[in-house]
């Protein structure tokens, strides 16, 4: 199981990276409730246990995120890798704008004027000349696709971007993804995506097939998955190490392509999220988990966007 991933073949990353989007107030709105805590956790994380990956959006906080990122760690590692998004609204506290009579189909915003601000935006906030990865938030039904992403071809041939990916919710296609790569080059696809929810497998073998990495959100599934009475948490029980643990090694181990970004506040979850490397199963083991996996009801969104993670005992 390789540990790392050359990310549009140039930018080496560990594969189990960290996703921020929680590093702010209550309802993923305003600055952290606390703020050298959230500091505190993104030094750990990667001046100490080797993250060099790590997932934020200009809709986080929003805005916020970003800044408690530069605050944390700049100057920045040189081989910290930032990925950012932009394209998606918020108006409040855990509200993400849904078009009205499509829920749960988040409203985005792909104008390019606005792209463009949203791009100068993460520039600043984060202190960087270079966006790594900058990612579609999600892909804009009313504006042409080739608007969305000619804008961010402009800024990467500005040296203002350095990859381009995509997210998606509803997900990413392949026929989406492949419409995008006539564009500009795609180097990731971020979707919904754990051992209980596997409806994006076929996009998954498309981002192998294609050498690109495949970001799985929500990697630890819903509270059924990894929380006290959750099936991971059970089957993780004898064999040493922790549901969560069980979760992210799964998807480790599954693909090559998959980069993980488990969220958490918690830096005893972090320490645990970051073992999955070094657990190793029989593949009878994973064959039993992954039957007990099949029985969950897995969390589709309709309604605003959980926790990265469930709840843990």
């Amino acid at each position: 199981m390789p540990k790392t991933f050359a990310l549009g073949g140039d930018l080496i990353v560990n594969r189990l990276g960290y996703g921020a989007m929680h590093l702010t107030g209550p309802g993923m709105w305003g600055p952290p409730t606390d703020p050298d805590k959230a500091k505190y956790l993104l030094r750990r994380a990667v001046r100490e246990l080797g993250v060099n990956f790590i997932d934020t959006a200009d809709s986080y906080g929003p805005g916020y995120n970003e800044e408690i990122i530069r605050e944390a760690l700049h100057p920045y590692p040189d081989n910290l890798v930032i990925a950012t998004k932009g394209g998606m609204l918020r108006s409040g506290p855990e509200d993400w704008v849904r078009a009205e009579g499509r829920d749960p189909y988040i409203v985005a915003l792909g104008r390019p004027e606005y792209l463009r601000q949203q791009v100068e935006l993460s520039l600043y906030r984060l202190g960087r000349e270079c966006i790594d990865l900058y990612q579609l938030h999600r892909i804009d039904p009313l504006v042409p696709l080739e608007d969305q992403l000619g804008v961010l071809g402009e800024l990467q041939q500005q040296g203002k971007i350095r990859h381009i990916g995509l997210s998606g919710q509803p997900e990413v296609t392949i026929e989406q993804l492949e419409a995008a790569r006539a564009i500009v080059d795609i180097v990731a696809v971020e979707n919904l995506y754990n051992i209980a929810d596997r409806s994006g497998e076929a996009v998954l073998k498309h981002a192998e097939k294609e050498n690109i990495a495949f970001v799985p959100w929500f990697p630890l599934g819903h509270g059924d998955l990894v929380g006290p009475t959750g099936i991971l948490t059970k089957a993780a029980e004898g064999l040493g190490c922790t549901g969560a643990q069980l979760g992210l090694a799964w998807l480790l181990r599954h693909s090559p392509n998959t980069l993980l970004i488990p969220g958490t506040t918690s830096i005893v979850h972090l320490e645990d999220n970051v073992k999955a490397t070094n657990l190793h199963l029989s593949d009878q083991q994973w064959g039993e988990i992954e039957a007990l996996c099949a029985k969950a009801t897995p969390w589709r969104p309709t309604s605003p966007v959980p926790a990265q993670e469930g709840p843990r005992s």
